[in-house]
Order: structure tokens, then sequence, then C-alpha cells
């Protein structure tokens, strides 16, 4: 006998998972800036070392297709959830003692961290990806959007928070305080996610969703070659990419931006990025409202809004690099830097949601594995973008000699690469037939495109 389908999630459900987002920022953030800013400042390591422990954690993140498949397999994702911010808050514990034994034992604490933020890659791609798929399966389609801004915001919260209230306590510094700050925000983490997690997955769903084989790892291989040959899943996968790797670029360059071209002193740049952070919360809820406003979080109407994101953020990095190089100082960079928030808050919101569309439009059984594929793809660019960004500032300006030249060329090189972003988006959920024909309007109506049909 079938089981009845779980019943979908109302806005006090995509909250609740929006909880365990916050949780999540609020151990991460902890990992990639607190410790970050303590290695390089309180222990006096070369600013690499805290960079190449980040990225490793961005490297074990591919492993996101096994969690997301682990969770199909077994028919539930809430124990994958917990189990991943479980794990989390070890490598983040585990990190934080590795960073105090550097000072008396350097290759024994970096051999650790080594092994701590394995564990942060790893929970962090447990929990997020079965987050996702969950919300992706149990969100109706009208909401998918909402559901989307409603998550990352409050992921953005467990940083802002993390960042005020836990940084309160650790002037002035030492590791007891650190440790003592991570312990209660990890505590606190699992306590919350435990809680946003009792009873939202029925118990019906304890049973098995596919047949489990006896050599599990072939069946997992065979999932993944399945979700990568499916056209959409594919197509789909590379826009993240590249999406992200223009989204990410900008991350590690727009503050020196500030300081070498405009001559912002350290808090005025400080200023500068916490001004593009409100404008992408902001581009994240107007798009969200006005896409339930509506009712067309459908997927044609998400990805018309991702391509309008992509466009309208390589538009503003062509205006930050060209604009600066043309006019200087006189540039208008604050509203440029919001215009630049406010499309990536939009471009973000939509392609979160176009992501939660396709993988429950996807075979049932395999929405982990699909999110999981995208996760990993994601993981890969961020990791790969900010290196990327920062070193062809470094390059360009050993060859060209002035900052502002060099800034405007890495800026514009990332608009052009949001542009490839948006012509790729273009061709997502696309069939054999729409190929041969004029472009047209995406459906208002919902559109689950499988082997190149509409059902």
């Amino acid at each position: 006998m079938t089981s009845a389908p779980a019943p979908t999630f109302g806005w006090l459900g995509i909250v609740r998972l929006g909880l365990i987002q916050t949780s999540l920022g609020a151990i991460v953030i902890l990992m990639t800036s607190t410790l970050n800013r303590v290695m390089v400042v309180e222990l006096g390591l070369a600013a690499a070392i805290p960079g190449l422990l980040v990225g490793w954690h961005y490297a074990v993140q591919m492993s996101r297709p096994r969690w997301g498949y682990g969770a199909d397999a077994g028919g539930r994702r809430a124990p994958w959830i917990f189990g991943g911010i479980v794990v989390l808050a070890m490598g983040a514990l585990m990190a934080t003692f590795a960073a105090s034994l550097i000072p008396g034992a350097f290759w024994a604490g970096l051999a650790l961290s080594v092994i701590a933020y394995a564990l942060i890659g790893a929970g962090v791609g447990a929990a997020g990806t079965n987050l996702l798929a969950l919300l992706a399966i149990r969100t109706p389609p009208a909401r998918k959007a909402a559901a989307a801004a409603i998550v990352w915001i409050m992921m953005i919260m467990g940083f802002v928070l993390t960042a005020a209230i836990g940084g309160s306590f650790l002037s002035p510094f030492s590791f007891e305080r650190l440790m003592t700050v991570t312990a209660v925000v990890s505590a606190i983490a699992i306590t919350v996610s435990a809680l946003a997690l009792w009873g939202i997955e029925p118990r019906s769903a304890a049973a098995p969703a596919t047949a489990r084989s006896s050599d599990d790892g072939a069946a997992f291989r065979e999932a993944v070659r399945e979700t990568w040959n499916d056209t959409q899943a594919r197509r789909f996968t590379i826009f993240v990419f590249v999406s992200m790797l223009a989204y990410s670029a900008q991350d590690l360059i727009l503050e020196p931006f500030a300081g070498l071209v405009h001559g912002y002193d350290t808090g005025a740049s400080t200023q500068l990025a916490g001004t593009q952070n409100m404008g992408t919360l902001l581009g994240m809820i107007l798009t969200a409202v006005f896409a339930t406003a509506i009712g067309k979080s459908r997927a044609g109407f998400m990805r018309l809004w991702t391509v309008g994101g992509c466009i309208a953020s390589a538009a503003a990095l062509l205006a930050l690099g060209l604009g600066t190089y043309a006019f200087g100082t006189n540039w208008p960079l604050v509203p440029n830097v919001v215009a630049l928030g406010i499309a990536n808050g939009a471009f973000a919101v939509s392609a979160i949601g176009s992501m939660m569309t396709l993988a429950s439009a996807g075979p049932k059984n395999r929405e982990g594995t699909r999110m999981g594929l995208w996760g990993a793809s994601q993981a890969i660019a961020f990791g790969l973008g900010g290196f990327l960004g920062a070193a062809l500032v470094d390059v360009a300006r050993l060859l060209i000699g002035e900052p502002a030249p060099a800034f405007a060329l890495v800026f514009t090189l990332e608009g052009l690469t949001f542009l490839a972003a948006a012509a790729l988006a273009l061709r997502v959920g696309r069939t054999q037939a729409d190929s041969l024909r004029l472009p047209v309007l995406p459906s208002s109506e919902f559109l689950a495109v499988r082997n190149g049909e509409a059902t």
C-alpha cells in the first residue's frame, strides 16, 4: 500500500527550517570569519593558511551528492540534517582547540585544523543539502521563492547575531574565551535544530524510499550518473557553477578596491561591505514578496527572475569597474554597491527558488542527489571564485601598474561571467521542442520537465 504524501509546509514549517539555517550560519561565521582573523592577527600566520583551510572546507563539500543520496535511499532527511549540525559543531570545537595549539605546537595544531575543517565541510554539506531537499519537496510551488528568501535571510541573521553578541564576549581576547563562545554557540545551535526538527517529518517516511543495493557505492554512482544524464539537471549544474563563480569573485576584492582606489579607510570599507549586504537582503525580500504576491513562484517565472538577476548583477559590476576607470573617485560608489547588492539578492533568491523547483520536478527519491550535485557545484565555485578574483587583481596590478584599471578589468570580467550565466539560465527548463521555436516568455504554469516532456 502506498502511504499518503507528506503534507506541504506552511509558513511556520518554512521558518522552522530557517532556524536550522540560522544555527548553521552561527557556527560557520565563527570558523570562516572570527577564527580566520585570529589566525592572521593574534597568531601572526600568513593569510594563506586560514584561506586554504576555508578552501578545504569547500572542497570537502564535493561530498554533498553522497549525503543527499543517503537521505534519498533512507527516506528521511531530518536525521541527516541534525547529524550534520552535530558534526559541524564538533568540527568547530576541534578547530578552535587546534588554533590554540599552534603557538606551542605548530604542525600538530595545523594537522588537527585540517581534520577539523573537513568535519566542518562534511557537516555543512550533510545538513545544508538535505535541508534544501526537504524544503524543495514539502514547499508548495507558489511559496518557493519566499521560502528561499526566508531561510537565507535567517542564515544571515545567524551571521549577524553571532558576530554582534559573540564578539562582545571575545574582548579582551583569549583562547579560553573563544572556546567558551564556540561551545555555547554550538550548544544553542544543536538545541535549536533539534527542536525545529522535532516531528517535522512523518514517521511513515522512515521506510526506505528506494531499494537498498548490496553495493551501495555502485548504487550511488548510478544515481549521480542518472542525475548528470538528465539534461535539465546537467544544465542547471553548469549554470550554478558559472553564476556562483561570478557571485563569489567579488567577495575578497570589494574592500581593497574601496581602499586602494577610492581612499576609504578600514572602517569606511567595512561599512561599505555592510551596505552591500543590506542591499542583498533588500533584493531578496523584494523578490520574495513580489513573487509571492502575484502567486507565480513557478518554474518559468523563476527562470525569468534568475536571468534578470544575472543581467542586473552584470550591469552593476560593469558600472563599478568602468565607471571608476572613467570617472575615478567621482563615481558614485555607494549607490553602485547598493545596486549590486540588490541585484545579487534578487539573483540569489530566484536561483535558489529555481533549484528547489527543479529538485522536486525531477525523478522522485532523487531530490537529495540532485540538490547535492548542485550544492557541490556551488561549493567548488565559492572556493574558487574568491581566490580567482583576488589573484586576477594581483596579476592585473602587476601588469598594468595602476590599481584603478586593474580592478576595472576584473570587475568587467566578473560582469561578463554573469552575462554568460544569464545565457545558461535561459536554457534551463527548455525542452527540445522549445529550441525549434522562437523564444517566448516563460509560461506562468508550473512545468515539471523530464526527458523533454512537460507534465
